[in-house]
Order: structure tokens, then sequence, then C-alpha cells
């Protein structure tokens, strides 16, 4: 699992369209694919991709604890829309306990290593759990959603997790997306149309204004607009 299955896999797949190479890598890495849905419009469609197909991959979420109450709606009406099973995974309790105890509620708004402290917790730990035994790991990534995503592949070897990415909208536009949700009738984050691009961690969210960056309304206290929160460290992937 490296760099040169990666190629092997971009070589194969290259005439594939998402569905084919859904059904491809399901039946090449059987039991070990799995799908992490954060329920953005991205994850929506994707979703819609495996449940609607009743493929062999495997959907997890991260419930860090702090969503908005829309998100926790949308997870509910995606439960209720295909009536299949989304693993949850949540932070450890003992290291939220700590956290708040020593740091109080908003010690990410304090600095960066504070943000990416909370951030690794709620989220970074339990995406090693949630990817035990995966070899493929399936994202929402597009490149339009920051200048750090521009030079990904669909598909890049994840050195941290020693897993390979597979990110098959990696070159929709933001029209492709609604127009799926819109044709195929799937149930979406309605912060979507308040503004909200990219949606995370409730007190770390807010809309943007017409023509800024996707990801300026995350973090937005910090001085690096696409600042990620470590899920997808661009420096650990590899084509």
């Amino acid at each position: 699992m490296n760099a040169v299955m990666v190629s092997e896999l971009i070589e194969k797949t290259s005439s594939f369209s998402i569905q084919q190479t859904f059904e491809f890598l399901a039946a090449m890495f059987p039991g070990k694919i799995s799908f992490s849905t954060s329920f953005g419009m991205e994850d929506q469609v994707i979703t819609d991709m495996i449940f609607s197909k009743n493929l062999p991959i495997t959907l997890f979420t991260l419930d860090t604890g702090r969503h908005f109450e829309e998100t926790y709606k949308v997870h509910n009406r995606t439960l209720a829309q295909y009536d299949k099973k989304i693993q949850v995974y949540h932070p450890n309790q003992e290291k939220i306990e700590h956290l708040l105890t020593n740091k109080g509620t908003f010690s990410f708004y304090e600095s960066p290593e504070n943000r990416k402290e909370c951030c690794h917790i709620r989220k970074v730990e339990p995406l090693g759990r949630a990817l035990k035994g995966v070899d493929i790991w399936i994202t929402g990534l597009r490149k339009s959603q920051s200048d750090n995503r521009e030079n990904l592949d669909k598909f890049v070897y994840d050195s941290s997790n020693q897993l390979i990415k597979y990110n098959p909208l990696l070159d929709w536009s933001l029209e492709q997306l609604k127009d799926y949700i819109k044709d195929n009738h799937v149930p979406y984050n309605i912060l979507h149309d308040k503004g909200f691009a990219s949606i995370g961690c409730a007190p770390c969210t807010r809309a943007i204004e017409p023509g800024q960056d996707l990801r300026a309304g995350r973090w937005w206290w910090e001085s690096n607009s696409a600042q990620e929160c470590g899920l997808h460290d661009s420096s650990n992937d590899k084509a």
C-alpha cells in the first residue's frame, strides 16, 4: 500500500465514472474501504452515490460534540432516507474533560496552538480509530475549496494514516454539486442556503460574503484562512 499502488489505481480507473470506480475499489479492497462524512454538500453527494447503489463501503462520521443543530438534523434525515447505518466516533472523554478543565470552553480562540490541540482531540484522534484496518479512505475534497487542495490527485497516498485516499469529486464545481442534490433529492444542510460554504464546529464556522474563499468562514480569527484542522494535511499526501 504505497505510491506505486496509487499510480496503478490512477491508470486503471482513468476511464471510469465515479460509480464504476467505487465498484472497482469495493471489489479490490473488500471490507477495507470507508467514506468519512461531515454531512456537507460534497459528502451528501457521495453518500447518495454509495447508499443508492447498496455498495459495500462503510460510512463513518466524527461527532466533535460541537456541531450545528442543522448538521445533526441532516444526519438524522440521511439515516431516515436511506435506512443505512453511519458509524459515529466521538472524542476521548477524558481528554475533553482535561482540556476544558485546564483551558476553558473557548481556548481555541486564544492561539493557533490551542485551536490545533482542540481539533486534534475532537477530530484527528477519533479519525485514527475510524481508519484502523482501512486501505482506501474516500473523501469529499474538491480543488476549488482552497488553494492548498489545487494540486491534489484523485488518488494520493496518505503517509500519516498509511492508506490511499480517493477524492472522487476533486474536479467538481459547486454548481455540479447543487444540480446533483436537486436532481436526486438528496438531503442537505440548510446552512448552505445561508452563506455557509464549509461547515464544521459551530464556534469555528461562520457564513462567508460573496466572492470570499470557500474556506474563509473556518477559523476566521486566524491570519491564514486556508488553515486545516489536521484531517487532510496535504504535506502527508503523495501522488
